[in-house]
């Protein structure tokens, strides 16, 4: 069953705050083999002019992605998850995501479209700081296969 239009525009509350430590940033620069020094060592970052380490730019998909859950588990939109996969992840940056950064994300559905029987679902992730400044927008597609048929 196609999703509903109607939850285009809607926006879900913001969620706790998330806190980006410093030893979270070196493990994903890790399991992503990125070895930017400005990852992993404070005077590196420093020297490029951070106030500290700095995270890789699709570190913060993790918040995002789990922000997004609000709209995936709204049971009024009917989203079955269990046929969803990951169509496109994109980012747009005001600053780099940094050590020590308290970070929340307000999750807004921009898009719903129906191709062959999949529902395409747009979620915009806008990521602010604890001052309130914009850090990231990130944009992510979900698709919901279409259920097989008999």
């Amino acid at each position: 069953m196609a999703l509903d239009q109607s939850f285009v525009g809607r926006t879900y509350p913001p969620t706790a705050p998330y806190e980006v430590g410093r030893e979270k940033i070196r493990e994903f620069a890790e399991a992503i083999g990125d070895a930017n020094p400005a990852y992993t060592d404070t005077e590196a970052a420093k020297a490029l002019g951070h106030p500290d380490v700095i995270a890789p730019p699709t570190f913060v998909f993790a918040i995002t992605f789990k922000a997004a859950g609000q709209v995936v588990e709204d049971p009024q939109l009917g989203l079955d998850y269990s046929r969803v996969v990951h169509g496109d992840q994109k980012f747009a940056y005001t600053r780099p995501v940094r050590a020590g950064d308290r970070l929340t994300v307000t999750s807004t559905i921009e898009a719903i479209k129906s191709l062959a029987g999949n529902d395409i679902l747009d979620i915009r992730g806008e990521v602010h700081d604890a001052s309130g400044e914009h850090v990231v927008t990130a944009w992510t597609k979900l698709v919901s296969r279409a259920p097989e048929e008999a």
